[in-house]
């Protein structure tokens, strides 16, 4: 079974905040044997849906009609995930909690703490960096022995969160070992353009999407910032000035880009931990253009007996959500 997205135009919810489709634009919906279910939706930063918000009503006609009746949805779009089922290690909105992500997609809090820890270093080392060159539109082009070595070691933490993807995928390389023309499959099944993060101190640079340009036609040259690691690693005489301070902004954001992918983006910015205060220090972050026919919903189990009328049923608070279902990785 799978449900559907649509944009709110109206509140008709009794007693609720007659505004309620502006705070909450976007609508997911389906149907159960008994009822139809809506969840409310942001449209903006994480893209959070709000399960504490569920709007129910014994079915009466078709689903279409009841959202367009009760919520005056527009832009239906059909959902791309069967309801209740998410992607081993591909986090999408919806999940928010901490235990709830890790069921969903199938990934321990070890696991993520590893993860932090490594890309802590990384940050760390950026931290320093930015002490003598200051990030400006003017000093991204500079180049040192400093910017070079986080070049490559943040080059080698990302390739280990594609490998990761790879083997969950049972996906074989092309050659002999994994190389970008694997990886590039990797783009849209996680959907890694969606995101894009900001320097908060340097507000003059750019929003940074280290996947932006990425493409099956060119695969290692269309990542340009991966593109100068292999430069300026295996010819560094010829190619060190492609140790640029932006193309190490940008391998750096690569891997906050995978980490928020595995284990969700909520952790590293809502913890009170140094690693998510060393974000929070340097980094905003948001969805870009993301694709909302994505997104999982939780599958919810209504009571017999549950009210017919329109009511918001909080299903989070009241556990009637089931478990996900992982689905594994397909390439």
């Amino acid at each position: 079974m799978n449900g559907i997205t649509y944009k709110n135009t109206i509140t008709t919810i009794p007693n609720w905040v007659e505004n309620l489709h502006i705070q909450q634009p976007k609508g997911y919906a389906y149907e159960t044997e008994t009822h139809f279910v809506h969840f409310y939706g942001s449209d903006k930063g994480f893209h959070v849906i709000s399960t504490g918000l569920t709007a129910i009503e014994k079915k009466e006609g078709t689903l279409l009609e009841w959202v367009q009746r009760v919520f005056g949805a527009e832009e239906i779009e059909d959902l791309s995930v069967e309801i209740g089922c998410s992607i081993k290690g591909v986090w999408r909105p919806s999940l928010y909690y901490y235990e709830e992500t890790y069921q969903a997609l199938d990934i321990s809090e070890n696991e993520m703490r590893l993860s932090e820890y490594s890309l802590r270093l990384l940050i760390q080392k950026l931290d320093e960096i930015f002490l003598y060159i200051e990030p400006d539109l003017h000093s991204l082009n500079t180049y040192s022995h400093k910017t070079r070595e986080l070049l490559i070691l943040a080059r080698t933490e990302v390739e280990n969160f594609w490998q990761y993807y790879m083997v969950q995928a049972n996906e074989n390389p092309v050659g002999r070992n994994y190389t970008t023309k694997d990886y590039v499959k990797l783009l849209d099944k996680l959907h890694l353009k969606n995101f894009e993060f900001t320097l908060k101190t340097y507000s003059n640079i750019p929003p940074i999407k280290p996947f932006e340009n990425w493409n099956l036609d060119a695969p290692s040259v269309s990542l340009t910032w991966y593109d100068a690691y292999n430069k300026t690693k295996h010819d560094r005489d010829n190619h060190f000035s492609k140790a640029t301070l932006i193309n190490c902004i940008n391998a750096v954001v690569a891997n906050l880009v995978m980490h928020c992918v595995k284990f969700s983006p909520y952790p590293m910015f809502e913890q009170t931990n140094m690693f998510s205060s060393l974000i929070n220090q340097h980094f905003n972050a948001s969805f870009d253009n993301c694709d909302s026919k994505s997104f999982y919903l939780p599958k919810i189990e209504i009571p017999e007996g549950t009210r017919e009328d329109l009511f918001v049923f909080d299903c989070k608070q009241n556990k009637f959500d089931l478990p996900f279902i992982t689905l594994p990785l397909y390439l």
